[in-house]
């Protein structure tokens, strides 16, 4: 029996989504919900109905799992307490500081109607949480490092074509080698925001703006770049299509630590990943957490949830008995 899949939003992490499920044969894609007219989406798996976002309710007893693919900043606050209502499912909220107060109304809402609400599924949060988690446990003494990229911010690419005179752009946030080199050398360094992380921006300008003035609107632009090493490149809108089509990404998760009774041994653990595709890749995590999702509402689990509450075996679609067999 296959777990009914359905996508609320159809943009690239809608369309990732659709990909991965699939590669999972115990999945179906049933639905996608659109805010857009149904008429002019069109999906790829052959089949699927595309409806309004408002029919999400008619569909209520034919999907058991539906994975809400909008924005962290406007969509997800607001649908994730709405759907979780109907629906058990999975999002991708990924603004940190936001994140216990969007797990309070999530859970409230899903306790009452009974059904899973996961939040936070992707890399990060989600699997670099994870690994920040163990790395935690295992070393208590001991000290975290983030590192994001090299890849697209998205949200930064967007902030550098608000400006005037810019007709588009790409920011890539890039991990300096100096402060990763000294974190997996052990030495434990203090660093500030612009020592660890360098940004890098190709910019096409409108014809004849003021390139000089949009490099210094740029670079002085307060929680996006003022506190970075910021390097801005103008470049044709040729070239921005031909080298930065892509929206890579991916980072480093090390945790330096300590053991020994004196403290004498050295420790060092990192989770990495590098990604061609960030959408796809937090699309295939969203994927398998709806699988762990239907199968702790079958169990009859309810509330909130995030990639903390969630053994490992509830992801994978072999049984325990393969898991035991091929991974342990």
């Amino acid at each position: 029996m296959s777990i009914k899949i359905g996508i609320l939003g159809y943009g690239n992490l809608g369309r990732g989504v659709e990909c991965a499920i699939k590669q999972n044969p115990d999945m179906e894609l049933k639905a996608v919900f659109t805010r857009r007219d149904p008429a002019t989406v069109k999906v790829l798996t052959e089949g699927v109905p595309v409806y309004a976002i408002e029919d999400a309710k008619k569909q209520k007893d034919e999907i058991d799992v539906m994975i809400l693919c909008g924005g962290s900043a406007t969509d997800l606050p607001v649908q994730t307490p709405e759907f979780v209502k109907m629906f058990n499912v999975v999002n991708s909220f990924d603004t940190h500081a936001k994140i216990p107060e969007h797990f309070a109304a999530v859970d409230e809402a899903a306790k009452a109607s009974g059904k899973i609400g996961m939040i936070s599924i992707g890399w990060d949060p989600g699997m670099f949480s994870l690994n920040r988690l163990y790395a935690n446990a295992i070393l208590p003494n001991g000290r975290d490092y983030t590192f994001w990229g090299k890849g697209v911010s998205q949200g930064h690419s967007d902030a550098i074509r608000r400006i005037e005179g810019v007709k588009d752009a790409k920011q890539y946030t890039i991990p300096k080698e100096e402060a990763l080199n000294a974190v997996r050398a052990g030495e434990n360094p203090d660093l500030t925001t612009r020592e660890k992380h360098l940004r890098e921006c190709f910019v096409v300008a409108e014809e004849g703006a003021d390139k000089v003035q949009i490099e210094e609107r740029i670079k002085t632009m307060p929680n996006y770049f003022a506190d970075y090493d910021t390097i801005v490149h103008f470049i044709s809108e040729e070239e921005l299509k031909r080298d930065h089509s892509g929206i890579p990404h991916g980072g480093f998760v090390i945790r330096s630590g300590k053991t020994g009774w004196e403290n004498e041994n050295s420790h060092l653990i990192e989770y990495s990943l590098n990604l061609d595709s960030n959408p796809e890749f937090t699309s295939a995590v969203l994927v398998a957490y709806a699988r762990a999702a239907y199968r702790m509402s079958k169990e009859g689990q309810s509330g909130c949830k995030t990639a903390f509450d969630v053994a490992p075996a509830y992801l994978a679609v072999q049984s325990p008995e393969e898991l035991r067999a091929h991974f342990l």
